[in-house]
């Protein structure tokens, strides 16, 4: 499978639909305190970076890095990593937070934050395999039992 990944608008029906499998993933597993949904206006600001991996026309996934800037604390946040199911185990989230390391480092940005949730067992397995490291609530985050949170530095 030849699997590309590119910046896109969020602002599409394929998006949309990952979207909307996401969120009733999510909501299976977790209560509505413990999800973090981040919406597609946000994802649409200046300070993202979206992408989408695709097989020909065909969207498999998506990922985005929301640009915090500050002081010597600038970081990105990785936010609504999604594969579709059919596509998980092929590489294809790998590839894209491959592709959005190289688009935060790009911004001089050299650190990588996350949340997930416990539950989710291959993207913990997939952010462990690519360096990522578990750490303390980090932004606005307040501490969750059902929440893992994970950096990585992008040199």
């Amino acid at each position: 499978m030849n699997v590309t990944v590119e910046i896109e608008t969020p602002r599409q029906k394929s998006v949309s639909n990952m979207f909307d499998d996401l969120d009733t993933y999510l909501s299976q597993l977790y209560p509505p305190e413990s999800n973090h949904f981040i919406d597609i206006e946000e994802l649409a600001k200046a300070n993202t970076i979206f992408c989408v991996a695709r097989n020909n026309d065909i969207a498999l996934g998506c990922g985005a890095a929301l640009l915090k800037f500050g002081d010597e604390n600038a970081y990105a946040e990785i936010k609504r990593m999604y594969v579709h199911e059919e596509y998980r185990g092929e590489g294809v989230g790998g590839k894209i937070l491959k592709f959005l390391h190289l688009k935060i480092a790009s911004q001089g940005i050299y650190i990588a934050r996350l949340e997930t949730g416990f539950s989710q067992f291959e993207a913990i397995k997939l952010y462990e395999n690519l360096g990522y490291y578990r750490i303390s609530p980090f932004g606005e985050y307040e501490p969750d039992p059902l929440s893992l949170f994970f950096e990585k530095q992008i040199l």
